[in-house]
This record gives structure tokens, sequence and C-alpha cells, in this order.
């Protein structure tokens, strides 16, 4: 006589179908969101293109043959003056150095307010738990506001020099670098903070015990590449009265042509600059993670 299953066993063959029914009815709603979504980010990118023609001084398309005439006619020049590029290098090596001395000052002092900011606004580690949206919306605001308009409103409080970019790219590195520091810190292993609190430690000792061993090697990473992205942001700041070796870079592109060995040699300079940077972060992070032997 054949036995027939009883109870979960023999509901489980019945309960496929449904399951498989659902499962093909989720999959049919996900591409379906993902053919709307893609429809409005086409009709997005070609209204916006329309609106950029339509109020371009001139045709896009029309234009686009001339768009490598600028930088060959940039390189072709530097080419023909390659013997004056040495001399170039050490004529803006003290302007880098002072972009580099903004970017490095911004990038540590923006770096202790964002590691403040991210464990305060840390859930499960914040000390005034009610307190973390302001925190947070601090943070939204640093973000917001791009160096270059910190900058240029402290020109006319501060006047020029080092001081505004300073405090424009420390106040948006703080910002930025507190949220990247903020989800780092959200992963952390509590264990450790919970074994330092039932032995009478204090918040600041959970924190620099407990935590900043676990996040260091991410957190140095994270301020690694944003000091690279300062050294960008203080060049750039040069261009509004900050000194640097942007101020060098705006005063040789408006003299144009007969100046472009000096732009190549500007941008070799910040390019060599950012690939030391780079190479010194994954070397300082493999001997966080590895030990000094990596």
């Amino acid at each position: 006589m054949a036995q027939t299953a009883a109870g979960p066993l023999a509901a489980a063959p019945r309960a496929l179908p449904g399951i498989q029914t659902a499962y093909l009815d989720q999959l049919r709603r996900k591409r379906m969101y993902g053919g709307i979504l893609l429809v409005i980010f086409v009709a997005m990118m070609v209204s916006g293109f329309r609106l950029a023609e339509y109020r371009n001084a001139g045709g896009f398309l029309s234009g686009l043959p001339m768009l490598g005439a600028f930088p060959a006619e940039v390189l072709s020049e530097a080419w023909r003056n390659r013997a004056n590029l040495p001399a170039l290098f050490v004529q803006f090596l003290p302007s880098l150095v002072e972009t580099l001395n903004i970017a490095a000052v911004s990038t540590l002092l923006g770096g202790l307010a964002a590691v403040l900011l991210a464990l305060l606004s840390t859930r499960g580690l914040a000390p005034w738990p009610r307190l973390i949206p302001v925190f947070r919306r601090f943070m939204d605001a640093a973000r917001a506001m791009p160096e270059i308009v910190i900058a240029l409103v402290l020109i006319y409080i501060l006047g020029g020099g080092p001081v505004p970019a300073v405090i424009a790219i420390a106040l948006h590195t703080s910002g930025a670098l507190g949220k990247l520091f903020s989800e780092v810190a959200e992963n952390a292993d509590l264990k450790p903070v919970e074994g330092l609190a039932s032995v009478g430690a204090g918040w600041g000792q959970r924190m620099a015990l407990g935590i900043l061993p676990q996040v260091a090697p991410n957190w140095l990473s994270y301020a690694l590449m944003r000091l690279e992205i300062n050294v960008r942001a203080s060049a750039i700041l040069g261009f509004v009265g900050e000194g640097g070796i942007g101020h060098d870079l705006k005063l040789a592109m408006q003299w144009g042509q007969g100046r472009y060995d000096k732009v190549v040699a500007i941008f070799l300079l910040l390019f060599l600059t950012i690939v030391i940077i780079d190479r010194l972060s994954d070397t300082a992070r493999a001997r966080l993670v590895k030990g000094a032997g990596a």
C-alpha cells in the first residue's frame, strides 16, 4: 500500500507554484520599474542636451571636430619647448609647496573635525543620541557648499591669501570625511566598547581603545584620498586669488600662446604629486592592515 505524506512535507510541493508565481511577479515589477527609470533618464538627457544646445553660442555637434584643437596646440608648443620643462619644474616648485601646505593643513583640520562629527553622529556610539540628526545635518550643509563659494565669501571678509582657502577646504572636508567615517564606524564591532564600558571606561576611552583601532585603516585611506582631492581644490582656488600653483596656472593660461609650456609643466607637477600621494596611501594602509612588515 502506498504511503501518503502528511503535515508540512505534503504542503511543501503545493506551496512551490505559489512561491514561483510570486517570484516571477516580483521580477516583472523590477523590470518594469527599471524600464521606466531608463526612459526617464533618457528623456532627461535628451531634454538637457537640447536645452544646452539652444543656449550655447555655437553648435555643439558642429564644434566637435575642434575638440582636440586646443589640447593639440598646447601639447605641440610644450613639445617644441621641452628643453625648458626641467627649469619650469624648479620655478613652480615653491608654488606647489604652498599648494601642498594648504591641502595638508586643511585636510588635517577637516579630518580631526570629521572624526569628532562621525563619532557624535553614529548610532550606538554617540554620547547624545538625540543630537545625532543635528550633527548629520551639519555635515550635509558642509558638503553642500562648494569650496570655491566658501572661499569667495571669506575673501571679502578676510582678504586674499591661504587662510580663506584653508578654512573653505577644511569645512568641506569635515562634512565629506565625517559622512565616510560615520559609515565605517557603524560597521565596527561593539563588543570591545561594551567590555570597556563594563570596567568603567569613559566615552573617550571607549572610542580611542574600542573603535579607532578597528576603523583606522579605512579612515586613513579615506583621509589620504581626500588629501588628493584637496590638492586639486587648492589648485582651483588659486584661480580666485588664493595663491599657490593655481595662481601660476591662471597667469600662464591668460597669457595664452607662448606660455603653454608652463601650463604643461604645472599639470605634470600636479600629476606627479597625486601619484606620490596615492602610493603613500597604499603603503600606509597596507602597514596598518598587515603590520610593519608589509
